[in-house]
């Protein structure tokens, strides 16, 4: 984490997004292009290359617009990041595909890991930025690498079937993209973290759905976030608060007929204008120690049926992954409450899941994510390597 805060620095302190950098609603390679209805589930739009994260890395990378389907049903063009090592892959089968989910928790496309990983240079790469390490990793094992900017076009934070979708299509774009070179046994895997494990947990949720020509191997999330009202209640009014306003506002814009949004007052529509394109960083530090209840007439906002039932659809746990799971979360997490991985938990094995969860001791929510992540590598890189998983449930 000491490497990935150094780099933030160089990086933001370097001039800002470059003239040939727009932001992507500013970028005509990201506008959908015409007949999309027309073309299947994870197509390849357009391509280009990129030098990622805009360094000489012995990396090489492209960004895909691929088309997936957003919750309302409705055809749209998204982004994926692609990555593979400069380096053949030397052992047996073929190269692995790691789909990674950053936790972009925003609400405007500049805060995408497309434009972070292409070489933007702004506050609003940091959650990219810290995910580097783990990044690095999957590269120095000579894994490939999709990172798909699955809120979507209109960057739909805790929008569960709309990620979902789009994480399935972004490794459909990247297994048929030929210069990644991913053939037919390559395994797959799945990695997210925080609000990229909300993503890669409801894209496992919809697999057999949505994607059964999609078989990955294995598949690690940590720091669940289960149990949204809970999240939100816990950091309302603390350093962090501006995570409570995050998940108002995205549950109020994503699901108008909850009736959330009629429940702000003044200053609550206000906020919906003035943050309307926020990160989750920027919101984090504009709305140090407040309360989202100044934002409503009604008392306990994040008690109200409103809340509860905009939340509520977009919560983890209505059907179990089947695909093998390694989940791992601090019992001290700062952020997101352990009762409610512990409740998913027993909820997908008592659907029949096969998992493996950890209830690591060590303190914090970004500290967990480092270091219970060696243990969530190497989970994969078995599964990658074919070894067998110990069916049903282990909670430890």
């Amino acid at each position: 984490m000491i490497g990935a805060v150094l780099l933030l620095a160089a990086l933001v302190v370097a001039p800002g997004a470059r003239a040939d950098m727009p932001y992507p609603d500013d970028d005509p390679f990201y506008a959908a292009p015409a007949g999309l209805d027309g073309d299947p589930a994870g197509a390849v739009l357009d391509s280009r290359p990129i030098s990622v994260l805009g360094l000489p890395l012995p990396v090489l990378g492209w960004q895909l617009q691929y088309r997936t389907t957003d919750s309302a049903g409705a055809a749209i063009a998204d982004m994926a990041t692609v990555m593979v090592p400069a380096t053949p892959w030397l052992a047996p089968g073929g190269r692995p595909l790691l789909s990674y989910q950053i936790a972009e928790d925003s609400l405007g496309t500049r805060c995408a890991p497309s434009f972070a990983l292409r070489g933007g240079r702004d506050f609003s790469i940091v959650n990219t930025v810290l995910d580097v390490p783990f990044l690095a990793e999957a590269m120095r094992r000579g894994w490939a690498v999709v990172v798909s900017d699955y809120e979507g076009p209109q960057s739909r934070f805790f929008d569960g079937v709309n990620s979902g979708r789009a994480v399935l299509d972004g490794v459909r774009a990247a297994k048929s993209f030929v210069p990644l070179a991913i053939t037919a046994d390559s395994p797959l895997g799945a990695f997210g973290y925080s609000g990229g494990a909300f993503a890669t947990l409801w894209a496992m949720q919809l697999r057999a759905s949505y994607a059964p020509d999609l078989m990955f191997a294995g598949v690690t999330s940590g720091g669940v976030p289960a149990n949204i009202p809970a999240i939100a209640r816990g950091v309302d009014g603390g350093y962090q608060a501006g995570l409570a306003v995050l998940i108002l506002i995205a549950l109020a814009r994503d699901d108008p007929g909850s009736g959330l949004a009629a429940t702000l007052n003044d200053q609550g529509r206000a906020l919906m204008t003035q943050e309307a394109t926020a990160c989750g960083g920027d919101l984090v530090v504009h709305h140090l120690f407040r309360h989202v209840d100044q934002y409503s007439d009604t008392p306990d906002l994040l008690g109200q049926p409103a809340f509860e039932r905009a939340a509520g659809r977009q919560e983890l746990g209505g059907r179990a992954p089947d695909v093998p799971l390694y989940l791992y979360h601090s019992n001290a997490d700062d952020v997101v409450p352990v009762a409610g991985f512990s409740a998913l938990v027993d909820r997908y094995c008592a659907l029949g899941a096969n998992l493996t969860a950890i209830h690591s001791t060590v303190a914090g929510h970004n500290p967990a994510a480092i270091v219970e992540s060696w243990g969530a590598m190497n989970f994969l890189a078995d599964r990658f390597a074919g070894r067998p998983v110990v069916p049903g449930c282990t909670v430890r």
